[in-house]
């Protein structure tokens, strides 16, 4: 087996693991593996923006009060604050490094406004902001020296030695490869996939999360799945998304006969929070009423503010200046994930991760829109500055085991099961009979299960189903038909999956 040895190794190419390659770089070597091609990830799919406290009457103190609120008391605050604090220093650096967004004819940042945020807040560049960021961070890491990026890698295993992580197995045509460093970056993304319905990218298999689990790291809150209430209601996974921004600019959620059902779930009506949205269109859904979103109040605006999603719609023969859009709720984010502290840390010495694949606490039971790109940044720096302090571990492993490797193979009557149990009995709204069953199902599709993409899956898929399970109340984005009140005493509670999970 070949060895490669460098300073740093992280694994994932998005937003969080790029911005984190990109300050590491100044203490060591980097190199970055990622699953698929360069660009297939979550961060290219964003489309709303990047939050952060740069408006005239806004400040990072507003800012930390609509995440909290939101979060539904789940929110670590000194994590919030650190997120909301360092937003505006983190978009100077954007812009630094070429990112181009949006001004108005003042020549001012353009801000649009997104649900549960009291004021315009959120930077964007068109429609298409997450491929934006990642196009000038990729284009900064191409024209920075000592970080390489290897495509098409999927890591294995995490190597240990007394108890330190030590670097990553990973596989690539059939070839593995151990990469030994100083630590290692989990920045894998979310597990949309797991999903019958998702907006997330194909990797997004909840790989970050496996690998941390299998070596022993601490997992939290994974209860906690966002649902974004406007995925388009056509095609299958990824779901396209039809950004919250629509509705900044005034769209509105009617039923199929044209009537407004918003302001019957909540007094923001359609900027609502996202789990407050997807539960009514859920719940529209159950009264066999279809759900659209009428952006014709736009007119010919649309397709001049939102170019990317009007070709998709035209692509679909939508015209959305004549006709409401077919939309769904799908998974969309992973609220909890690797527990870390404000550095990215984790209760392995050496083993580090930020993004989406991190729990820092900054999201509680329900991220505010347009804090994830947000927090790739912030907390990919702060991952970074922590790397600069890691000594290389002594003595290296004498040896590591090569596990065995088989492919995903789409064809597996196993996955489409998965997916479905895991949208109709682990999705939106959640009973304690249901989770029971999924939990037993998925115990059962994991026996004989070789390929790691799928065993990955039904591990992180029965981890979330244990954790929705535990948490015997409803909180922002966990919602149990059960249990449908929010109990005080379980504010502060977080699960902690161990191995008898799985």
């Amino acid at each position: 087996m070949r060895v490669v040895e460098t300073d740093f190794v992280i694994v994932g190419g998005g937003v969080a693991g790029l911005t984190a390659a990109l300050w590491a770089v100044q203490h060591g070597e980097v190199i970055i593996l990622t699953k698929d091609q360069a660009g297939n990830c979550n961060t290219a799919l964003a489309q709303g923006g990047v939050a952060a406290a740069v408006g005239k009457n806004d400040s990072p103190e507003l800012h930390l009060s609509d995440t909290l609120s939101a979060g539904a008391g789940a929110c670590q605050p000194d994590a919030v604050r650190l997120l909301t604090g360092e937003a505006p220093q983190a978009i100077q650096t954007l812009l630094e490094w070429g990112v181009q967004f949006d001004f108005d004819e003042a020549g001012e940042l353009s801000l649009a406004r997104e649900g549960a945020h009291s004021l315009a807040r959120v930077l964007h560049h068109g429609d298409n902001t997450g491929a934006e960021i990642w196009r000038a961070l990729y284009q900064k890491l191409q024209q920075t020296e000592g970080i390489t990026l290897i495509p098409n890698t999927y890591a294995l295993e995490l190597t240990l030695h007394k108890g330190r992580c030590t670097g990553v197995l990973a596989e690539s045509q059939g070839k593995v490869t151990h990469f030994s460093s100083r630590g290692v970056v989990l920045a894998t993304g979310g597990c949309g996939q797991i999903f019958g319905r998702t907006t997330n990218s194909s990797p997004s298999t909840g790989d970050g999360l496996a690998l941390a689990w299998g070596a022993g790291a601490e997992l939290t809150d994974l209860e906690f799945i966002q649902f974004h209430p406007t995925a388009l209601n056509r095609g299958t996974n990824p779901l396209f998304l039809i950004s919250e921004a629509v509705r900044g600019e005034g769209a509105v959620l009617v039923d199929n006969h044209g009537t407004k059902f918003m302001s019957a779930y909540h007094p923001m009506a359609d900027l609502a929070p996202r789990d407050v949205v997807s539960r009514a269109i859920v719940h529209e859904q159950a009264e066999e009423r279809e759900v659209f979103l009428d952006a014709t109040s736009l007119g010919a605006k649309f397709g001049s503010r939102f170019p990317n999603i009007y070709h998709r719609l035209v692509f679909h023969d939508i015209d959305p200046a004549r006709e409401p859009i077919p939309v769904t709720p799908a998974a969309h984010f992973m609220i909890g994930g690797i527990k870390t502290d404000a550095w990215g840390k984790t209760n392995i010495r050496g083993l580090l991760a930020c993004g989406e694949t991190a729990a820092t606490g900054v999201h509680g039971a329900n991220r505010l829109a347009s804090n994830s790109l947000l927090e790739g940044l912030v907390f990919g720096r702060r991952v970074a500055l922590a790397l600069a302090k890691l000594e290389r571990p002594k003595p290296l492993p004498e040896q590591v085991e090569i596990p065995r490797v088989k492919a995903l193979d789409l064809s597996d009557p196993r996955l489409a099961v998965l997916q479905e149990i895991m949208w109709s009995k682990v999705g939106i709204i959640r009973d304690g009979r249901e989770l029971a069953e999924a939990s037993r199902t998925l115990l059962e599709l994991q026996a004989g299960a070789e390929d790691f993409e799928l065993k990955n899956m039904l591990l992180v898929s029965k981890l979330v189903c244990v954790a929705a399970l535990n948490r015997a109340e409803s909180r922002g984005s966990h919602f149990r038909s059960d249990y449908p009140a929010s109990n005080l005493a379980w504010q502060h509670r977080h699960f902690i999956p161990g191995r008898f999970s799985a």
